[in-house]
């Protein structure tokens, strides 16, 4: 990377996200647009019955917590592989928007696609590590393939998930 005057392309599984609109230690040097992933999801009947119970004593419910974690892995996961088909080497301004539809949530993440390069030996190391280990440490738990019942396992043929 040293010594490369080109701007850092899609580099495979790893992005760098900001929810800023620019990214310390980086020279962002074209812009891809906007990008989103989005995800529409449902509880299956015992798990809405078992969270009806528990909104009668007050307090968190689980069920539709674990439900929305899932669903915002979904849709970063999602966003995340757009920006990567557009070429982008990361996602400024993200953030995420909710809503109802009848019995379902809808959980969209959306940002800018960007491409970077970066401008400091601490940008490059960064770098280094997302394109090394796939991902940034918080990154990890994205996916496309999530159940209730934990990561959906590939379908034979299917790309990999994040």
């Amino acid at each position: 990377m040293a010594g490369d005057p080109s701007p850092v392309r899609a580099y495979g599984p790893g992005m760098l996200i900001t929810t800023g609109f620019d990214l310390p230690g980086y020279d962002i040097t074209s812009v891809q647009g906007e990008i989103f992933g989005l995800t529409v999801r449902s509880r299956n009947i015992g798990a809405g019955c078992v969270a009806g119970l528990r909104s009668i004593g007050g307090g968190e419910i689980p069920e539709f917590t674990k439900l929305l974690s899932q669903s915002r892995s979904e849709a970063m996961a999602r966003m995340v592989d757009e920006a990567r088909r557009l070429g982008s080497s990361a996602i400024i301004g993200m953030r995420f928007d909710s809503g109802a539809i009848g019995q379902w949530s809808e959980i969209c993440a959306y940002g800018t696609g960007v491409t970077v390069e970066p401008l400091t030996d601490y940008a490059r190391q960064q770098l280094e590590y997302a394109i090394a280990t796939g991902a940034m440490p918080q990154q990890s738990g994205y996916s496309t393939r999530v159940s209730e019942w934990g990561a959906t396992p590939p379908t034979p043929g299917s790309p990999p998930a994040l």
